[in-house]
């Protein structure tokens, strides 16, 4: 079997495809794939492998050779998966590999904030410890974790993980039942009351019709003023001039982002130029420890293997 990876550039240059490799006749990578190029790259390709490359049904219907398409993601919604099904062409994706790396995230980034170990740090660095008249010198206020309420939307792996962390360090944990829903779960807290008790909301849903801007205007200004809000899921489920408004008149304390509606974003983009000391962004690398990124090219060859011993594994359509 033949495969193509389309985008290569989303995992670090030190993660090993060997165990890919032994699944297959031929693999060709390439650092990424313009859209132009997509159909000429995969002509004779039986399997795709493509993390961010769009597959729409207009690409599949010209590729009859292909049997099959590994997403290396969890997230689908750059496949259309309804053509893949009526193409009889398999689909996958991975899940459960960025566990411990997604919430080691979540907790360094609170830890940041609510420890303020870079302020603390700079002021020794400026010499504000030495010239001090007492034994400590106080910066910023220092808040503890311990007692505060962090409210889990979105409750795979993920969710469960950061879960776990937030747990051992004393805090009240409230796992959000899906908005809207007619039949509340025994061990699930009703959104809104979520968003309005939470001291730190912490989104982990997929990217769906209905979760697109699930954090809107009316949802933020639910918000406690003290709250923080940090999403390592999709940037859609967040309207952004929303939470720029919010951010900016001070409606909650503070943002910490990991993705954007668009990826990369540009250089003007709203919540990049605005310098805001509330809000923190980085670039899309909450998934992407060495660990995790190896533990997702594994997980791709087991379901290439499986794929070919005629099973069904992590299968989409």
């Amino acid at each position: 079997m033949r495969a193509v990876f389309l985008d290569k550039n989303t995992f670090s240059s030190t993660i090993e495809f060997s165990a890919i490799e032994k699944q297959l006749t031929q693999l060709s990578c390439y650092e990424k794939t313009f859209p132009s190029e997509v159909i000429q790259r995969c002509l004779g390709a039986d399997i795709i492998i493509t993390n961010k490359v769009q597959l729409t049904a207009e690409i599949l219907s010209a590729l009859p050779k292909v049997k099959l398409i590994c997403i290396s993601a969890t997230g689908y919604n750059n496949v259309d998966i309804e053509a893949a099904k009526h193409l009889n062409i398999a689909v996958t994706n991975v899940s459960g590999y960025a566990g411990q790396s997604v919430a080691q995230y979540v907790f360094a980034q609170l830890l940041e904030y609510y420890q303020q170990t870079s302020h603390q740090n700079s002021n020794t660095e400026q010499g504000l410890w030495s010239s001090s008249d007492a034994f400590c010198y106080h910066g910023n206020n220092i808040s503890e974790l311990a007692g505060k309420t962090l409210g889990i939307v979105g409750y795979g792996s993920l969710g469960k993980a950061v879960e776990s962390i937030a747990k051992a360090f004393n805090m009240k944990v409230l796992i959000s039942e899906r908005p809207k829903a007619n039949v509340m779960r025994t061990d699930r807290v009703a959104f809104e009351q979520v968003i309005e008790h939470a001291d730190i909301i912490s989104l982990h849903c997929p990217q769906t019709v209905e979760t697109e801007n699930l954090i809107n205007a009316e949802v933020l200004s639910l918000m406690k003023s003290t709250a923080v809000l940090i999403n390592t899921a999709r940037g859609a489920l967040i309207d952004e001039q929303a939470l720029l408004h919010s951010l900016k008149s001070k409606d909650i304390a503070y943002a910490i982002l990991d993705v954007l509606t668009q990826e990369p974003p540009p250089a003007d983009h709203i919540l990049l130029t605005n310098e805001l000391a509330n809000l923190k962004i980085t670039a899309h690398i909450a998934w992407a420890s060495i660990e995790a990124q190896q533990r997702l090219v594994d997980l791709l060859s087991q379901n290439i293997l499986a794929f070919k011993q005629g099973e069904r594994l992590n299968r989409l359509a």
